[in-house]
């Protein structure tokens, strides 16, 4: 997932490790709830109340909590398990059907019905409408959907596709009522109607307020009467008033490295914790391969014996990333450190003005460094200052930042105008495909012009049709490996999630992993 107009989830602060928690504690509760409303402040705003439409992480916190897919995604765990169905397994190793089995008696917010008539109608309407910020673009293999009978899913797929259950099992795979929400258009009234755990029961610009849903057969179990996600609109002064003023019990998303420390500095007796979780969200330097500049490979193996990842963690982010090297991230299958291994983790000005040199370059590089603090944050400005510094102490580069509106900053990517650029992803779903074939399978998101034939035409689709995920990471580090040696994009961190809690909140250990799934369910407080 692309960060749409949405600030990354800065991790925690390292000199704050003594005193981070891992988790607040669990209190254990009976489905339905036995915990009072829950208040959840964060940054980002939810862009779109209909699946058709949201791509964006505010959106997919209500996705995943109001509405039901097939499969979800366990706390901590990678690998879907049946959620609105019984079973969902490919018919065969081909890879190419999938099927699907409905549970008994499944029911939306509203008591309608939920039959394999709903899930059909989703995949058809999601595809139709084919909204430019949904997620339709995330089923290129999809050809139809068949339902032979109120029970049965019938996927019929274009090509091999093994990632296809964890694609269903997030956002992008909501089911919504067919009754509810018009084929050719999506729903712009602000309500929704789903079968998850939760009922929403009003948004406005400020707040969406949700209610337990009692018709509800999956695998969550409430801890709470319901959950109020207030909206501070990047707002991160009052996101933190809000939390130390007990108006809110959680803020999760917006709150910056300083912020984070300045909690932590004077949490003793204010009643607030840190609570630290995984993240698969990373941040890559990407390098148009078409750039005067930057088109040649010396040049850009030089920029990545010269990036010290480790001065930028510790000294703009407070020590709130980890430095990474591989183009999938830590915690996923096909993890590698291939930039590590190839480039070390030091900066070399003598292995880069050989890189230089053998393109016959001699002079300095001159260069600029795109960025847009309003999509990634306002730390971004001060970590493309430091990459220029660190390039220009080599006495190798004359490099230089510009900071531009958003839309500018797409619009110049997408004439191609920059030659060093900032993009961040959030991934969909926590498999290394999705790490991998945005970026240099077919319709590239990073815009920089990279092609390669073997990763397009064998790693990517022999990747794609391994069943079993953990055969596939050879490939996977091969990808990597070349990537590695072509440098179209140099991996710089990996975030951690984090939320600041008040006391006697619970369950926030089951919210923050890889998966990206907030989970309101598991929330309670005493």
């Amino acid at each position: 997932m692309n960060l749409r107009n949405q600030w990354p989830v800065l991790p925690l602060v390292a000199g704050l490790a003594g005193g981070l928690l891992t988790g607040c504690g669990t209190q254990t509760g009976g489905a339905g709830g036995d915990s009072e409303n829950v208040v959840l402040g964060m940054s980002d705003d939810v862009l779109a109340t209909d699946p058709a439409s949201g791509y964006d992480p505010g959106s997919w916190l209500l996705f995943n909590n109001v509405f039901q897919s097939l499969l979800s995604f366990p706390e901590g765990g990678t690998e879907p398990r049946p959620e609105a169905a019984k079973s969902c397994d490919f018919t065969d190793d081909s890879t190419r059907l999938y099927r699907c089995t409905l549970k008994d008696g499944l029911k939306f917010g509203n008591g309608d019905a939920l039959t394999s008539k709903d899930v059909k109608y989703s995949f058809d309407r999601m595809l139709k409408i084919n909204d430019p910020d949904g997620p339709a673009v995330m089923f290129p293999t999809l050809d139809r959907v068949e339902t032979p009978d109120a029970e049965t899913v019938l996927f019929h797929l274009k090509t091999a596709d093994a990632t296809f259950p964890s694609k269903i099992a997030s956002g992008a795979g909501s089911i919504v009522d067919h009754r509810q929400y018009d084929a050719d258009g999506l729903r712009e009234d602000g309500e929704a109607a789903g079968s998850g755990p939760y009922k929403l029961e009003s948004y406005s610009d400020d707040e969406a307020v949700f209610s337990v849903n009692e018709h509800y057969k999956g695998t969550a179990e409430t801890q709470n009467e319901g959950v109020t996600l207030r909206f501070f609109h990047g707002d991160r002064t009052a996101l933190k008033k809000a939390l130390q003023d007990g108006e809110i019990d959680i803020a999760y998303r917006g709150l910056s490295a300083g912020d984070i420390a300045d909690i932590e500095r004077t949490s003793d007796g204010t009643g607030t914790e840190v609570v630290e979780g995984t993240s698969a969200e990373v941040q890559h330097l990407v390098l148009n391969t078409d750039d005067p500049v930057t088109g040649q490979l010396g040049v850009r193996k030089a920029i990545a014996h010269l990036l010290d990842r480790d001065a930028l963690v510790d000294k703009v982010y407070e020590g709130t990333a980890t430095p990474l090297y591989s183009i999938v991230p830590a915690g996923i299958s096909g993890h590698n450190t291939a930039f590590f291994d190839t480039y070390g983790a030091r900066p070399s000005k003598e292995k880069a003005a050989a890189a230089l040199a053998a393109d016959g370059i001699t002079d300095k590089v001159k260069l600029t460094l795109w960025s847009t603090p309003a999509r990634y944050g306002p730390s971004t400005d001060e970590e493309f200052e430091a990459i220029a510094g660190q390039l220009n102490a080599s006495g190798l580069f004359d490099a230089d930042v510009k900071s531009v509106p958003f839309d500018r900053y797409e619009k110049g990517i997408a004439d191609g105008k920059y030659g060093v650029y900032v993009k961040g992803w959030v991934p969909d779903y926590p498999d290394p495909d999705n790490f991998t074939a945005p970026f240099f399978g077919e319709g590239n998101v990073l815009g920089n012009n990279y092609t390669n034939s073997t990763i397009t035409n064998s790693l990517i689709p022999n990747t794609a049709a391994q069943s079993d995920r953990a055969a596939t990471d050879d490939d996977y580090a091969r990808l990597q490996d070349v990537v590695a040696e072509e440098v179209p994009m140099i991996p710089i961190w990996q975030a951690k999630q984090y939320a600041v809690v008040r006391d006697g909140v619970y369950g926030l250990e089951y919210c923050l992993d890889a998966s990206t799934v907030f989970r309101f369910w598991e929330l309670s407080k005493s």
